[in-house]
């Protein structure tokens, strides 16, 4: 009996929760498209600095 009572709890208080993370889930992917996309922007500028540093070792170990 205590059982199905703290399951039956539980089943109260979370379902809200489970909504709200429904409902909200797609409004922050959405907000952070923009950190995503500054991400690769960055993590692309990174690698061009480092290859271009690299260049001349790279050419050197090829002859």
């Amino acid at each position: 009996m205590t059982s199905f009572l703290l399951w039956f709890i539980l089943l109260i208080l979370c379902w809200p929760i489970a909504i709200i993370a429904l409902v909200l889930y797609p409004v922050v992917w959405l907000i952070l498209i923009p950190f995503r996309l500054l991400g690769f922007a960055v993590d692309l500028s990174f690698d061009f600095i480092r290859s271009l540093l690299m260049l001349p070792f790279t050419l050197l170990s090829r002859k």
